[in-house]
Formats: C-alpha cells, sequence, structure tokens
C-alpha cells in the first residue's frame, strides 16, 4: 500500500466531515454573535441552529460520500449513480439541506441536467456552493485529468446550472490532484486560479460575507487556506467566521485535509465524528480505485 496516498485521500475525506462538524455549530451566526457565545470555536460541540449532536455532520459530508459512492459504482458514467444515493440520502429528511437541491430533488423526474436548469429559471440563480462541498471525491477517484474534469463538470450540473459552479469546482479539484501527488500547497491554489477573477484576491481579506454564493465561498476557502499553517487553524478560521461556516469548513478541510493529511488532523477531532466506519469504508474504496489501474 502507498501510505502516503492513504493518508492523503483519508485525509481529504475526514477534512470534510470535521469542517463541517465544526462549522455546523456556527451556521447563520454573525462573527459578533460566535464571539459572544463561545469567544473563539476550537472544539466540535454540536448544538447551533440544527441542533447537531457533537460530531454529527451535515448535507456537506453526506453529499460528497453520496458522490463518492455513487462514483464507486460507476466510475464510467456516474451521474446515475450519484443520483440514486443523493436522493437515497434525501428521502431520510435530512436537518440541514441547501435551497437550490432542495428544490432540484424536489422537482427530479429522470433528467438531473434539465431539472437544474428548470430549478435555476424558477429560483432566478443557482451560484450556490452545493456543487463545490461535495465534488472531492472525483479528485481522490480519478487519476487522470480528463477524467477528473469531465465528472466535476457533471456532478456540478446535475444541481447547479451556473456555469461558475463547474468552472470553481474544476479549480479545485485541479488543486486536489495536485496535492494528492505532494506539490506544495500555495503553489498549487495560485497555479489552478491562474487567469480567472479569484487571482487577483488571494491576499487581501475578502471584501465579502462568508455566504452560500460560490464567489464568496471560493474567495474565502482561497484565503484560508493561504494564511494559516495547519490543519487546525483552517477549520477553526472558518467556523469562526459564522456565515455559511460548515460548507466554508468542509471545503476548505477537505483540501487542507489532503495537505496536511490524515496524520495533520487532531485525533480528538478525527474521533469526533460519528460516521468514522462509513468514512473509513468509502475511503478504503476510493483508495482501491485510484490505484487499481
Amino acid at each position: 500500500m502507498d501510505n502516503m496516498l492513504m493518508d492523503r485521500i483519508k485525509g481529504g475525506m475526514y477534512g470534510v466531515a470535521v469542517g463541517d462538524a465544526l462549522g455546523g455549530t456556527t451556521e447563520f451566526m454573525t462573527e459578533r454573535e460566535i464571539k459572544e457565545k463561545y469567544g473563539y470555536l476550537t472544539e466540535i460541540i454540536g448544538g447551533g441552529v440544527w441542533n447537531l449532536e457533537p460530531g454529527e455532520v451535515t448535507d456537506d459530508t453526506m453529499m460528497t460520500l453520496g458522490a463518492a459512492d455513487g462514483i464507486l459504482e460507476n466510475a464510467e458514467e456516474p451521474v446515475e449513480a450519484i443520483g440514486h444515493f443523493f436522493m437515497e440520502w434525501y428521502r431520510t429528511r435530512p436537518k440541514d439541506i441547501g435551497n437550490i437541491i432542495r428544490h432540484v430533488f424536489g422537482k427530479y423526474e429522470g433528467d438531473w441536467f434539465e431539472t437544474a436548469f428548470v430549478a435555476h429559471m424558477d429560483l432566478g440563480q443557482s451560484a450556490g456552493n452545493g456543487s463545490l462541498m461535495r465534488c472531492l471525491p472525483v479528485a481522490l477517484a480519478y487519476k487522470e485529468l480528463a477524467d477528473l474534469d469531465r465528472v466535476t463538470i457533471m456532478q456540478s450540473r446535475m444541481t447547479h446550472y451556473d456555469p461558475r459552479c463547474a468552472e470553481v469546482c474544476v479549480m479545485y479539484n485541479r488543486i486536489a490532484h495536485r496535492l494528492l501527488q505532494g506539490e506544495d500547497l500555495g503553489t498549487s491554489i495560485k497555479a489552478e486560479v491562474k487567469g480567472s477573477e479569484y487571482e487577483e484576491h488571494l491576499e487581501a481579506l475578502p471584501d465579502c460575507p462568508p455566504s452560500g454564493f460560490i464567489v464568496h465561498t471560493f474567495r474565502w476557502v482561497l484565503y484560508i487556506l493561504l494564511h494559516t499553517a495547519n490543519f487546525e487553524e483552517v477549520v477553526q478560521k472558518a467556523a469562526n467566521l459564522g456565515g455559511d461556516s460548515d460548507t466554508i469548513g468542509a471545503i476548505a478541510g477537505g483540501l487542507a485535509g489532503i495537505y496536511y493529511s490524515y496524520e495533520g488532523i487532531p485525533a480528538r477531532y478525527a474521533n469526533a465524528i460519528l460516521i468514522k466506519e462509513r468514512l473509513d469504508h468509502t475511503i478504503s474504496q476510493l483508495y482501491e480505485m485510484r490505484t487499481s489501474c
């Protein structure tokens, strides 16, 4: 077994879950409210708007697992399989589910891409961060960039018609692809956002709220990753932003988990996650798929 690759894949999946579970406590709060209630949140304690159990994850992690399961079931054409796992999860009546995704799931009758367009028209926009929060398994599963790009775009367009969503998902997964090969975090980010609207904003504190709008989310994710020194700082910084903190934490945590590896995730965080068994099973399958050909 390639232990370093396994450690990075495991770090990526646990990174999503930890960022989600920590940030779930502060979702929809303001920075000021967080400061008044928690000082600076550093522990996975649950609660929050969804009344989470400590270590309980939300839609970010569950849809990431759904995307992974669909890819593992049908790597060549995973859309229908991913959709099957998404709908299976949706039928469990989850506590937290984004408006765009809820709308698509409610309207779905057999064609994901058509439904995403209808939802876009109904809602007047579809530039949310819901396809970005779940896309990491594509980078973990596929070695070839052509496959990575194709499947990343498809999984995004299943629910988010706005082209900015697929564009950011590709940038994100290409950064992950570089990190899996041992590249530096800052170098990987700068290489993949070069020439995009995000390039000019990498150094300055974002002048936008930490919202679910894909552009805002990605600016915060990149800023956090470039201005922290370890995994713990990444997820804590995201959680203490408030706003869409669970999703920003999950997205930033996924890349941080690959870069700092599973060994770099504090044991108290990894051990707190309630669905560890489910995560570990999917992680071992993703590793197998990536190394089998």
